[in-house]
């Protein structure tokens, strides 16, 4: 289908397009990578009357350090995550996670910030976001606030972003000596959302877990930290028995809804297996 007509904007700043975003009000979208916005607007789901391509506004691009946190912009990407000798070094989940983000094609068009922003629990950075502690920049008319991913997410589409805001910086501490990390994602095909997924980052001292996010993808109207999960092994031995606890805890939250990936009770079942692979995946990691 053809989506209805628009007016087309291209601003060469964050405020030129913060300035839009307030002129236009709910009228209007940001198009950063487009692969959810222009499929929602050919089936005419989405009809803004006014798209403001965030595209050609350069600060929003690239990943640098700043003392002890890496700081990612929002219009940065997947395959510069994938390539980024920072993120490889100082926050290597974020890099590797990446590779099992759709294909090489959307990879080289979609952005972090917009997979974020876009608020839809089928997609990855939500969850890692909120594994790895990120922050999230965002600027609106009355100038920046940051605020971070773990409670961000509200709803299905829904976050904390304002619609005369606009996501600009992603700030992730970089990761501890010694931490462990691990995605593990079921997916159906190459390319598809996961049916459930897990992001874990841990640190251990001697046989003991003594830091540890987990948080879920795609179980939920949204991304879910798992709070349970990780309560079940701080401080406690990494024991298979731990593990099945926290599995266990994290399931416990899943509220998947039934679709071509399956119904509520395997997407719940795959979660808590995803889980299972993700701890041991970040414990064989740290050092």
């Amino acid at each position: 289908m053809i989506p209805p007509r628009f007016e087309y904007h291209a601003p060469k700043s964050v405020g030129e397009a913060v300035a839009l975003l307030g002129q236009y009000g709910s009228d209007a979208k940001l198009l950063a990578g487009g692969h959810s916005l222009l499929p929602m607007m050919k089936l005419r789901f989405a009809q803004p009357e006014h798209l403001i391509d965030i595209n050609r506004i350069p600060e929003l691009r690239g990943i640098r350090e700043e003392g002890s946190t890496v700081v990612i912009g929002a219009m940065t990407v997947e395959n510069d995550l994938i390539n980024s000798p920072i993120l490889q070094v100082k926050a290597p989940l974020l890099s590797e996670a990446a590779k099992l983000i759709a294909d090489p094609q959307v990879r080289n068009r979609g952005t972090i910030g917009g997979d974020i922003a876009h608020g839809d629990p089928g997609n990855d950075h939500p969850a890692l976001s909120i594994a790895v502690e990120a922050h999230f920049v965002l600027e609106g008319p009355n100038g920046r606030r940051t605020v971070p991913a773990d409670g961000f997410f509200l709803g299905t589409y829904m976050t904390l972003l304002e619609e005369n805001e606009v996501m600009v910086e992603i700030r992730v501490p970089a990761f501890a000596q010694g931490t462990g990390w691990a995605y593990e994602k079921l997916k159906r095909k190459t390319g598809d959302w996961a049916t459930a997924g897990c992001a874990v980052v841990m640190r251990k001292s001697g046989n003991t877990v003594s830091h540890i996010r987990i948080a879920l993808t795609n179980v939920a109207p949204t991304a879910l930290r798992a709070e349970a999960a990780e309560a079940a092994l701080l401080g406690k031995a990494f024991t298979p028995e731990a593990v099945q606890a926290a599995a266990d805890a994290a399931t416990a939250i899943c509220e998947p809804a039934e679709d071509l990936r399956g119904d509520a009770d395997y997407k719940t079942a795959m979660a808590g297996q995803m889980v299972k692979r993700a701890l041991n995946a970040a414990w064989a990691r740290c050092a």
